[in-house]
């Protein structure tokens, strides 16, 4: 059976999210600034986004990203299940390739699969 490594992001909304990621590193001494907080079983991207991002739904504050080694195989599984999927040709770079799902609450999870060009 296919499953998550980890996680691969936390995404959410901010009303000035440089001064929250400022926030964070201060306080919490989570180096936002970098963008890649490195955890022993790879990369987590950990980033306020603008408050009006259309990246996730605009009802959700919150978007959790769990890295995958293999997303055809993850996808296939999640197929079989009869979960639905939403990929886009644009989502997919030289970071990565993604695929987004929602849980039965309807909350946005996105599947990373680290390219060559991810810090991992």
């Amino acid at each position: 059976m296919e499953k998550v490594q980890g996680i691969g992001g936390l995404f959410f909304r901010s009303q000035n999210p440089s001064a929250l990621a400022d926030w964070y590193s201060r306080h919490l001494g989570v180096d936002i600034m970098q963008s890649v907080w490195q955890q022993q079983s790879g990369p987590t991207v950990f980033m306020p986004f603008s408050a009006d991002t259309d990246y996730f739904a605009a009802n959700q504050q919150w978007m959790i990203n769990f890295r995958v080694q293999n997303l055809d195989a993850m996808l296939a599984q999640l197929r079989q299940a009869n979960i639905d999927i939403e990929t886009r040709a644009e989502w997919d770079s030289e970071i990565g390739r993604f695929a987004r799902i929602h849980d039965p609450d309807g909350n946005p999870i996105e599947l990373w699969e680290p390219g060559k060009g991810a810090d991992q």
